[in-house]
């Protein structure tokens, strides 16, 4: 009943999530386009250069709801419309909201780190990062609860990330950086945030 009752539970911060990407995608075309560099740019797209010397680092942040075209938006909010209210009620709203930002921020982080001493420095947004650290949060979760939780399976995730990674590794103008290490944050950052709810012998509730 009380699993029921769970998953009932609207997951109104991803759905406010989804909201804010799409609207700041809207009003980048309304004002010019989502797929010119300099516009993007000049809109809080990541830029290594812009961060580490000019020390824009808001860029950190804002770029995790920019999206370069239709294509790149709806793919990644179909994932997040998908899994994010999963982790979303595991976690609760408030944990959820800083576990995506700093899921979104931290692989940026990484990303910035790993294209430091490249000879062209490019131009990234997207909120694939943030993504990929729900996944990896999920995963974490499924695991610590037997291989499954509420209608997600362990089986499913890892599929799941084979498929991106090896579709962001074989494909180009991809951050695959961005994407492993919002992997590995989101594994990490369950790792401290998620607790398993204790279930309760007498009458069969369950313990947050």
């Amino acid at each position: 009943m009380e699993q029921y009752r769970s998953r009932q539970n609207r997951a109104w911060v991803n759905g406010i999530l989804i909201t804010l990407n799409i609207g700041y995608f809207l009003f980048l075309e309304i004002a010019g386009s989502s797929e010119d560099i300099l516009f993007m740019v000049e809109h809080g797209a990541m830029f290594g250069p812009l961060v580490l010397v000019n020390h824009e680092y808001y860029r950190l942040l804002t770029s995790i709801f920019m999206h370069f075209g239709i294509n790149h938006i709806v793919n990644n909010m179909l994932v997040l419309f998908v899994l994010g209210d999963n982790l979303e009620r595991a976690l609760g709203k408030i944990k959820y909201l800083i576990f995506y930002l700093l899921c979104g921020v931290g692989a940026n982080v990484v990303s910035l780190i790993a294209g430091m001493n490249a000879e062209m420095p490019v131009v990234s947004a997207g909120a694939s990062g943030a993504i990929f650290g729900v996944i990896g949060g999920l995963l974490y979760a499924v695991l610590i609860n037997r291989g499954r939780l509420e209608d997600l399976s362990s089986q499913q995730l890892i599929i799941t990330i084979i498929f991106s990674l090896y579709f962001g590794f074989t494909s180009g103008g991809v951050d695959n950086a961005a994407h492993v290490g919002g992997l590995l944050i989101g594994i990490a950052l369950a790792a401290v945030m998620y607790r398993k709810p204790k279930r309760l012998p007498v009458d069969g509730s369950w313990e947050i």
